[in-house]
């Protein structure tokens, strides 16, 4: 019950971590930031998972202590405070998650999953303390050995959190589908004669893509100008969560010359 008290902590903590993530993500760009503040989502997510990790710990160094100094065995009523955690804490994983899901927003799912590991601790908790006191003496380590298990599946989440979030950091590659439709989308706009590259990464909310597109070699500096505002445009009218496309023109080897 301690293990999952702590885990509650730290679920509190988090959220609040998540919400000023998002609400500094929002703020626009300004001289110091000329890229937007997106990153500070996924800081949070990342710290979301530090926590995940940190209580994990905790939760491993109390139960280990309490394996190895016996104790006596747990109260019978922890078992209705634990069945009201879980009703919580599972409907709060998903209302969270799917707000997280309809806004495509990484800290919030993240933080959805942090309530997500503590229905899971609770239920473990549950399932030893139960233990403990249907076999009797002898068993009272039994919730001590649930909390470890749970502080496993709660570290596991931890990493499922924080790889995205480092890759983001990492500035990983976008998602290959979105890349060739940005690119056929380039393709659809009239004057481009192919695309030479696309490569694009998460920040924040969105997107940014970088794209090299050949044209007729003839073309006015006002034309190819004109045309690469049509070509992002055309992007970010079809893919919503593209906030900017910076586009280098290449004179097509098969045109103008």
């Amino acid at each position: 019950l301690v293990a999952d008290a702590i885990e509650s902590f730290a679920d509190m903590a988090s959220s609040v971590i998540v919400w000023r993530g998002v609400v500094i993500a929002d703020r626009p760009a300004d001289a110091n930031h000329p890229y937007g503040h997106g990153r500070a989502e996924t800081l949070a997510t990342a710290a979301v998972a530090m926590l995940l990790w940190g209580a994990a710990l905790l939760i491993v160094v109390a139960a280990v202590r309490e394996i190895f100094h016996p104790h006596h065995a747990p109260a019978g009523y922890t078992l209705l405070v634990l069945l009201g955690v879980v009703v919580v804490k599972e409907t709060l994983y998903r209302v969270v998650h799917r707000v997280g899901r309809q806004v495509e927003n990484a800290a919030v799912r993240a933080d959805a999953w942090h309530h997500r590991s503590d229905a899971i601790t609770s239920a473990a908790a549950a399932l030893g303390i139960s233990v403990a006191l249907i076999g009797g003496p002898g068993y009272e380590a039994a919730d001590d050995v649930a909390a470890v298990f749970a502080a496993g599946i709660i570290a596991w989440n931890g990493w499922r959190i924080l790889r995205p979030a480092a890759a983001e950091l990492m500035d990983e590659a976008a998602d290959e589908s979105l890349l060739r439709t940005a690119g056929a989308v380039a393709l659809d706009v009239p004057g481009v004669a192919a695309v030479e590259k696309c490569h694009g990464r998460k920040l924040g909310h969105g997107y940014v893509l970088e794209m090299h597109l050949e044209v007729d070699g003839a073309m006015s500096v006002r034309a190819a100008h004109e045309l690469a505002h049509a070509v992002e445009d055309a992007i970010r009218a079809r893919l919503p969560r593209v906030n900017e496309v910076t586009i280098h023109i290449e004179p097509s080897p098969e045109a103008g010359e």
